[in-house]
């Protein structure tokens, strides 16, 4: 289902479609910028390729997580105890 577009909230002549502005609902025509005199804002390039790839530093804090909880320094639940001691009998044979 497509949302319906709401009709511009400016008075007078509306050309182009209508976006949400911080000031309402504006046609082309009755935009801030068309206001302002300027042009249309093109799009911009948008995200790098690498934006996500780029890794956590919260990833390598799980791995000391999973040692902490086996060693029985920090709590947790019986399962995941038992599941940090086998994350880190398997990190520890590879």
């Amino acid at each position: 289902m497509t949302a319906v577009p709401r009709p511009c909230e400016s008075l007078g002549e509306h050309v182009g479609h209508v976006r949400p502005y911080a000031s309402g609902w504006r046609c082309s025509a009755h935009s801030p910028w068309a206001l302002a005199g300027q042009p249309e804002p093109q799009p911009g390039p948008g995200w790098l390729s690498d934006a996500w790839s780029t890794p956590s530093p919260q990833s390598a804090s799980r791995v000391h997580d999973a040692q902490a909880i086996a060693s029985g320094k920090r709590r947790s639940s019986p399962t995941a105890y038992r599941a940090a001691q086998a994350a880190v009998r398997k990190d520890q044979s590879s």
